[in-house]
């Protein structure tokens, strides 16, 4: 159904299980809301330490098993989404700035530079 504004408004999905979001990202959770999923959020607080000679794939896969187990075993009947994204620069992850100076160290390191995701 399309609005004044010239906009369509979202179709809303409804699932008879309870969709749970294992992600602090507002950007995640907006791109759900944005496809008009209705679901709760809840972070997994897991370690997110990369193991020693990991790889970026790998290292994904596994950070992201793990915060859905940890969200799923507080909620068995429920569906639960986890995901995680790094960044590779000349072979080398880059990790959750630890502050603002490290964001912008960062941010300069990738600068006009092509990156992996």
């Amino acid at each position: 159904m399309a609005l004044d504004s010239g906009v369509q408004e979202a179709q809303v999905y409804h699932c008879p299980m309870r969709l749970i979001l294992a992600s602090a990202s507002p950007r995640r959770a907006a791109l759900l809301r944005e496809s008009g999923y209705d679901f709760d959020v809840e972070p997994a607080h897991v370690d997110e330490s990369e193991l020693a000679g990991e790889a970026a794939s790998p290292y994904v896969i596994r950070v992201a098993a793990l915060k859905a187990r940890t969200v799923a075993a507080r909620h068995p009947d429920a569906v639960v989404l986890a995901a995680d994204t790094t960044v590779v620069v000349d072979g080398v992850m880059l990790a959750k700035p630890l502050d603002d100076l490290d964001a912008t160290r960062m941010l300069t390191l990738l600068s006009g530079r092509t990156h992996e995701c």
